[in-house]
């Protein structure tokens, strides 16, 4: 469909709001949110209008020196955006219905009350997260032995119960996780997706909080917090009952889940990945392409390329600073993975192999043998099913 400067558009209903540096643009049919520039939103509240397209490149070259107008090639981005809804009375979007009719499907939670996520989530409450996180931090410095060991994982002698009890504590951890964000965006009277994913063979739970665009900045960081808040109860009720029943049998239990909740609090510190932390600072920063513009600079920088150096210094412009800062914390973060794999993970895999083998050597009793080939057959079913992702990935 060809655009011209004669041509009549007719755009879907849009909401705008300011944001930190740009505007919010959403297209309520669909569900769908964009970032857009000034000058964007100035040519969409125009074409709402329906002012003719010459008139507002006119406008828009008066009024916006620097920038480099081209109406046409906008409406066109427009169309490809799904956001125009007709072009010379001809329609455009004849799968939007079906669009709609997903996005609605997708809406979820929504017979948990407004008031009911107000409970969890409102000034005095986030107040009190914040006091719980400083509060386990005093906790651990304050009481060293509680710092997690990466045997805490061990609690039986059988490999196969310490792997199931394992999966089973991680598995409700990431559950009230997820619904702490589930309940933060619900105080909102927003919908929520709660979607089941895998993270290699691991199956994992993703609560999509694409509607927190409605929301100010400082309201999206409360949703992107919220499962992190929720930990540090559970944090802080560990701590508790670890110092008040050090002999209790639920102890070794406790160990696990501290040891998992601090595993999962240092990697969200771990910029390389789009974590909540991370997209907090994407948030209060308004730079939503902090990661790809941060990799794009060590890219450059590694690489030793001054020309290229230059090139993205012009292209990122006011954001250098923070995209080079940024970058500092990334690399900081892939040190972070690095020491919880020679903290944690190495010696946890070399005590659990170095068990299993000798148990299939017959150094232990019959049950650890029969307990040992068992563990190895989840692991060869573990390992196939890794593979088999890998492909399917590939394919696709």
């Amino acid at each position: 469909m060809k655009v011209s400067l004669q041509s009549k558009i007719t755009l879907y209903p849009l909401f705008i709001q300011k944001d930190n540096k740009h505007y919010i643009v959403e297209e309520p049919l669909s569900g769908d949110f964009f970032e857009l520039p000034e000058i964007s939103v100035d040519a969409i509240k125009r074409l709402g209008k329906g002012e003719a397209l010459a008139a507002i490149e006119t406008v828009l070259k008066d009024a916006y020196p620097a920038e480099d107008v081209n109406i046409i090639e906008f409406v066109e981005q427009l169309v490809e955006l799904g956001l125009v809804q007709n072009v010379d009375g001809v329609q455009v979007n004849r799968n939007k219905e079906k669009q709609a009719k997903s996005a609605s499907d997708a809406a979820g939670f929504l017979w948990i009350p407004h008031w009911v996520g107000r409970l969890f989530f409102n000034k005095t409450m986030n107040l009190f997260y914040l006091l719980l996180l400083v509060s386990n931090i005093l906790i651990l410095i304050l009481n060293p032995e509680l710092f997690p060991h990466y045997k805490d994982i061990f609690l039986f002698d059988s490999m196969v119960l310490n792997m199931i009890s394992y999966l089973l504590i991680s598995l409700v951890l990431i559950l009230i996780h997820e619904f702490g964000h589930v309940l933060a965006i619900r105080s909102y009277d927003l919908p929520a997706k709660l979607s089941i994913g895998n993270r290699l063979i691991f199956i994992v739970f993703e609560t999509d909080l694409t509607q927190a665009w409605k929301l100010e900045p400082k309201q999206r960081n409360i949703l992107y917090l919220a499962g992190m808040s929720f930990e540090q109860i559970i944090l802080f009720l560990s701590f508790g009952f670890m110092l008040l029943f050090p002999d209790a049998n639920f102890v070794g239990i406790l160990g696990i889940v501290v040891l998992d909740l601090f595993i999962k609090f240092i990697y969200q510190c771990c910029f390389y990945m789009k974590t909540d932390v991370y997209y907090v600072i994407e948030n209060v920063t308004g730079c939503y392409n902090l990661m790809e513009n941060g990799q794009t600079y060590l890219s450059s920088f590694l690489k030793k390329h001054r020309k290229s150096g230059k090139n993205h210094k012009e292209m990122f412009q006011d954001e250098w600073n923070l995209i080079r800062m940024y970058s500092v914390f990334y690399i900081v973060g892939v040190f972070l993975t690095l020491l919880l794999a020679v903290l944690y993970f190495v010696p946890q895999l070399y005590y659990m192999f170095t068990t299993i083998y000798l148990n299939l050597l017959g150094v232990g009793n019959r049950a650890a043998f029969w307990d040992a080939m068992a563990f190895f057959v989840m692991m060869m079913i573990m390992l196939i099913l890794l593979v088999y992702l890998a492909r399917k990935k590939e394919v696709k």
